[in-house]
């Protein structure tokens, strides 16, 4: 072959190259330009303001997200051990009003509904409504948190009574609850979250797209509590995430959250760590984040966005769950159901020997026994109890972490069968009657 013919199919072949790669390049470029235009969307009806907290309002320039999350307020029924049906727990769980005697959660506790009902059912709660609680209990459920507490300032809104900031707070969760109005990127609005992922060595700020569609969830599916005086919202993690690590931090604080009508026992009651839980789970290790099976992905025409209309994932499998696992439907719902019978199976059975405990508490009580005597089986009873606690009060019903769960159970049963023997073990010293004469 002429050296000017290999030349001239260099040349071709080098063009070719050159071609293909501002083709790939402009392809590229085009797709990223499509996926900024669908994150902003290309309305821009309006100008969101820093403090606008109406989801209407950023509904004019992001409709099809703002569609999906009103459909929040929809009831879309009940699942196996879930959904959105409201009912009453105490009632079908009639166990729960000896586990929590003296407890404001006797007074009232439902199956939760979905997000658009996050401040109108805690305003309506007889909790709210019988018992002075603090302003804390609204950081969750009001998007007028994060701008009354810029406001007030972090101790005053969290110690101001609740009832007393009520008439302040009109909106439930909100799009300005997770997203920065300007830029639309995803940010953390409440302090405690950020507070206590500081006291494990976490900068919030240094987080991955995806670390942060977990991160907005878990700014409040958590367990918390009221520190001090101050009633400061405070996630117990300085110690660890696990069940154990979050009793030692309680008990190195000296936390107690009510007395139990019945044993006189210290107690705590968790609050729903979806968050601690889903974070012992396969899930989690395999970078699965929250949104991912609550606001899968999907799309409209050529517009793929995340779903916003927050659910369990049983009733969207198809987005929710074969996005990942190439399964039938009826078996994975098969599987879910498996694991949360199992759950619910083992609670029942944890359930059975907490009032077992407090039985024999109650009677050693009854029939004398002291404080000093006493103080074994209480402590193992508040042990036992927070722990079947943790597993109940995490939605999931399991899910998140099967195996976590049926181990933190399967200790619960023995903590509370520990704490029925002690009772039952003490002696109680008889009683010296008068019988003077003869």
């Amino acid at each position: 072959m002429s050296r000017s013919r290999q030349t001239f199919l260099f040349a071709l072949v080098f063009v070719g190259a050159v071609l293909l790669t501002v083709g790939v390049a402009a392809l590229l470029l085009n797709i990223n330009q499509r996926q900024t235009e669908a994150r902003q969307s290309p309305l821009r009806v309006v100008e969101i303001g820093a403090d606008e907290l109406d989801p209407a309002v950023w509904g004019q320039n992001f409709p099809i997200q703002y569609e999906s999350f009103s459909r929040t307020a929809e009831n879309y029924g009940a699942t196996t051990y879930g959904g959105s049906e409201p009912f009453s727990r105490l009632e079908r769980y009639p166990a729960l009003l000896r586990l929590w005697a003296g407890y404001a959660f006797t007074l009232e506790y439902n199956e939760e509904r979905g997000h658009a009902y996050a401040l109108i059912d805690q305003q309506n709660s007889q909790r709210v409504l019988q018992r002075n609680q603090p302003g804390a209990c609204a950081n969750c459920h009001s998007a007028e948190a994060p701008v009354l507490i810029a406001e007030m300032g972090w101790e005053e809104f969290n110690h101001t009574p609740y009832n007393e900031l009520s008439e302040n707070l009109h909106t439930g969760s909100s799009c300005h609850d997770c997203h920065n109005p300007e830029t639309m990127e995803l940010t953390i609005t409440r302090p405690a979250f950020v507070n206590a992922m500081a006291a494990r060595g976490i900068d919030v700020n240094e987080a991955t797209q995806q670390e942060m569609r977990t991160y907005v969830c878990a700014q409040c599916h958590v367990e918390y509590y009221f520190a001090g005086e101050e009633k400061i919202l405070t996630f117990p993690w300085s110690e660890g995430l696990e069940i154990e690590n979050i009793e030692l931090y309680y008990d190195g604080v000296g936390h107690v959250d009510w007395t139990h009508e019945e044993t006189g026992g210290d107690m705590i009651k968790m609050q729903h760590p979806e968050f601690e839980m889903y974070s012992s789970g396969i899930h989690y290790d395999a970078g699965v984040a929250c949104a991912d099976c609550h606001m899968p992905y999907t799309r409209v025409g050529s517009v793929k966005y995340s779903d916003h209309w927050l659910r369990s994932p049983l009733v969207n499998i198809s987005a929710a769950c074969q996005t990942c696992h190439n399964v039938d439907e009826d078996e994975l719902i098969s599987r879910v159901t498996d694991i949360q019978t199992t759950t619910a199976n083992l609670l029942s059975d944890t359930e059975t020997a907490l009032v077992a405990a407090i039985d024999a508490i109650v009677a050693a009580q009854t029939a004398g026994a002291t404080d000093d005597q006493l103080t074994e089986a209480r402590e193992l009873h508040r042990s036992a109890q927070l722990r079947w606690d943790f597993v109940a009060s995490e939605n999931s019903t399991g899910f998140h972490s099967p195996q976590e769960a049926a181990r933190i159970l399967a200790e619960a049963i023995d903590l509370a069968r520990q704490a029925q023997i002690s009772a039952l073990q003490i002696e109680i010293a008889p009683t010296v009657s008068d019988t003077s004469g003869s």
